[in-house]
């Protein structure tokens, strides 16, 4: 199984025709892990895309993971899953995936950090730290929220909310390690570039601090 301590910079991304291009790019760029999040696509497309993407990933050594879906993991040949707070259980995940692969646990108050604390889960998210249109009718935690979760977790915390090369240096001196980024990437007219760019952002901060 992956180890996660050290990646850092997480993609998540829907579906899209130019994928087989565009992913490699921005792993090339510095993104180390993805997953796949789409919500009303009809499973056998999700299940060609992941099966795409899966490839993808492990021929360069990056781990994949599906949204929500713990079929759609096993069937394309997923690393793990990522679950929110309204989907299965991360236990109820962990019966149906094997006790080596990812499963990951979204939040977003203190609470349910404490309580995704206690569970399986291979690394928590928090966020997000501010609005974003890729969680609509969802308002940002603020930035306290997602350091105070860091600072008490015992695996990674992947931070989501508006995360770009012009701000993840202020989030790593704050405290902050490991990151979510969706538009960022996913709009780029050039995603190696400006996946390179955040990646250097980052490995520059995290350069000047104590890990």
């Amino acid at each position: 199984m992956y180890s996660l301590e050290t990646r850092r910079l997480y993609l998540c991304v829907g579906m899209r025709e130019d994928m087989a291009e565009f992913l490699p790019a921005v792993i090339r760029g510095g993104v180390d892990i993805v997953q796949l999040r789409e919500k009303i696509i009809p499973f056998s497309q999700q299940r060609t895309a992941a099966v795409e993407m899966a490839t993808i990933c492990a021929d360069l050594a990056v781990p994949f993971i599906v949204n929500d879906d713990p079929e759609l993991a096993l069937s394309s040949g997923a690393d793990g899953i990522h679950v929110g707070q309204e989907d299965l259980s991360v236990e109820e995940v962990r019966q149906l995936v094997g006790p080596d692969a990812i499963v990951g646990l979204s939040t977003h108050a203190s609470d349910e950090f404490t309580q995704g604390l206690t569970t399986s889960a291979t690394y928590l998210s928090a966020g997000p730290v501010s609005p974003t249109p890729t969680k609509p009718g969802r308002e940002g935690v603020g930035l306290e929220y997602a350091v105070q979760s860091t600072s008490r977790s015992d695996r990674p915390v992947y931070v989501t909310g508006g995360v770009t090369s012009e701000n993840i240096g202020e989030y790593v001196k704050s405290g902050l390690r490991h990151f979510v980024v969706v538009r960022a990437l996913t709009e780029a007219s050039n995603p190696f570039e400006a996946a390179r760019g955040i990646r250097l952002a980052l490995d520059e901060a995290l350069s000047t601090v104590t890990i």
